[in-house]
């Protein structure tokens, strides 16, 4: 993997993580564009997502230091059990998904037409502090979790935050919330792949320079994720979803004719 390649998609994964628009997706097609998809370079885009869940942690240290809100913690517990088990029974589902990029086009473009109506569906939420979200409530929104796994290119963030909205969950609080319950699920898939790594095929890990460039990889990842979530939050409360959406139509629609052209085989 070359270091522009790295900077490339350490910036898409900062960008998008956070934002309704498949970072997993975009960060598949960039690789198979510019050509690489090795295992390096499969690794690369899963342990960077630590570099952007660590700007969650810096945003709102207040939240994740608060020892004495316990219900905290357990919230996302609950939140992430069915991420965890749904994502060990669909690994090679996923896995054989990512190497599609037609899927992955078509998921794109038909999760920006329900971005388009997600703000008339949910009009009335109800609860707009963290504390009141219920353990029931954290669940569910990790049930919407898991559709992000089934079918990649869908959207974490979409997913988490149409769930919380779906729990009467303001368009802040939801988001907030997907925020919240991306660390220990990001978390969890950076130390599991980074440990699978070690054990099958240890010597990607201690090839020349990639540690180095996944360190890179993280730093751009987290930067760009901290101005990228301050973005996302402002704009949200202003506009609602329908921008993102009919960015996903166009970027769906971009990538079904690049597919059908030969640019991404």
């Amino acid at each position: 993997m070359s270091t522009l390649h790295a900077i490339i998609i350490a910036i898409i994964e900062g960008l998008t993580e956070f934002l309704p628009i498949s970072s997993t997706g975009h960060m598949a097609i960039a690789s198979a564009i510019m050509g690489d998809n090795g295992d390096f370079a499969k690794l690369f885009e899963i342990v960077i997502q630590f570099g952007a869940i660590l700007s969650v942690v810096v945003l709102y240290w207040r939240k994740f230091f608060d020892f004495k809100k316990i219900s905290f913690y357990i919230k996302l517990i609950i939140a992430i059990i069915p991420a965890l088990a749904f994502g060990a029974l669909f690994k090679k589902h996923i896995d054989a998904m990512l190497e599609k990029p037609m899927i992955i086009a078509l998921i794109m473009l038909l999760g920006g037409i329900v971005l388009l109506f997600v703000d008339k569906w949910f009009q009335k939420s109800t609860i707009d502090n963290e504390a009141n979200i219920s353990n029931k409530k954290a669940f569910i929104i990790g049930l919407y979790q898991v559709l992000s796994i089934v079918f990649p290119g869908l959207s974490r963030s979409a997913a988490t935050i149409i769930g919380g909205m779906q729990q009467k969950l303001s368009r802040r609080l939801a988001a907030e919330f997907s925020f919240f319950l991306a660390v220990p699920t990001m978390l969890a898939a950076t130390v599991y792949s980074l440990y699978k790594m070690y054990k099958e095929q240890p010597e990607v890990l201690t090839h020349s320079g990639n540690i180095g460039t996944l360190l890179l990889g993280c730093a751009i990842a987290f930067i760009v994720a901290i101005l990228a979530i301050k973005f996302f939050i402002t704009f949200l409360q202003k506009h609602g979803f329908r921008l993102f959406g009919w960015y996903r139509i166009i970027v769906g629609l971009a990538l079904i004719i690049l597919f059908y052209t030969g640019v991404i085989g």
